[in-house]
C-alpha cells in the first residue's frame, strides 16, 4: 500500500512539475536536448540531401543553409523546383516559371536563425500544457497560429501542427554532438509527404553564390 500511494505521490508531482513549466524552460530544454545553445550557435553553414516521398513518386534533393540564406533543389523526371532566399529577397522555381516570395514570407524569413531552435520565441507563446498521447507525455507550446508538441521526457520536439499542416518528426541524427531531424512526415491539406535526410554536413565553405 505503502508503495502504491508513494507512486501515486511520484506522479502527481511529475504532472505538476511538467505543468509548472514555462514556454521559456520548454525552449530552453529543447535547445540543451539538441546539443545546447553554444553549439547550435556554432554552426555557420548546413547542408543536406533530402528524400521526398509524395503520392508513390520520389524526389531528390538538397538543402543549404548559411546564417539566415537557403537554398533548396528538388528534381523529380528531369524537372528541377528551387527556392531561393539571400537574406533579403527570395523566389521559387517551378518548371522555369519564377514567383517571388510574398513580403510577410521575407519578413520572417529574414529574422530565421539557421538552425530553427534558436528562432523560437517564447513571448509569442501564448499557453504551455501537458498532454497524455499513446501513453505518452508531451508539453505543448501554442501560438496565434501553431501549436508546438515536445516529448516530456527527451525535451525534443515531436510535432507541429499549423495552418499550412501537421509535421510529425520520427527520428533524429546526431552529427558532432547536435541533433538534426532525420526523418519526418507532412500532412497538408490531406496530402501526406515523407521526409528523410542525409548527408548532413555543417560548418562546411558555403559561397554566397549559392544563393543568388
Amino acid at each position: 500500500m505503502k508503495k502504491l500511494i508513494l507512486t501515486f505521490a511520484l506522479s502527481v508531482a511529475t504532472v505538476a512539475n511538467l505543468s509548472a513549466q514555462t514556454a521559456k524552460q520548454v525552449i530552453d530544454n529543447y535547445v540543451t536536448a539538441l546539443g545546447g545553445k553554444q553549439k547550435l550557435e556554432s554552426v555557420k553553414t548546413l547542408s543536406m540531401k533530402n528524400t521526398i516521398s509524395v503520392m508513390g513518386m520520389e524526389m531528390e534533393g538538397k538543402t543549404v543553409k548559411k546564417d539566415n540564406k537557403f537554398k533548396s533543389t528538388q528534381s523529380m523526371m528531369g524537372q528541377e523546383m528551387s527556392q531561393v532566399f539571400d537574406g533579403e529577397k527570395g523566389f521559387a522555381n517551378q518548371m522555369g516559371q519564377k514567383i517571388d516570395f510574398p513580403a510577410d514570407q521575407v519578413a520572417k524569413l529574414k529574422d530565421a536563425k539557421l538552425m530553427d531552435a534558436l528562432g523560437m520565441n517564447p513571448e509569442k507563446m501564448k499557453t504551455v500544457e501537458k498532454k497524455q498521447i499513446d501513453g505518452k507525455d508531451y508539453i505543448v507550446l501554442s501560438s496565434d497560429d501553431s501549436k508546438y508538441y515536445f516529448d516530456a521526457k527527451t525535451n525534443l520536439l515531436w510535432k507541429t501542427e499549423g495552418d499550412k499542416g501537421t509535421m510529425i518528426i520520427s527520428k533524429y541524427a546526431d552529427i558532432d554532438g547536435i541533433k538534426f531531424v532525420e526523418e519526418m512526415s507532412i500532412d497538408a491539406a490531406g496530402q501526406q509527404v515523407s521526409v528523410k535526410n542525409s548527408d548532413i554536413k555543417i560548418n562546411q565553405p558555403v559561397s554566397d553564390d549559392e544563393f543568388k
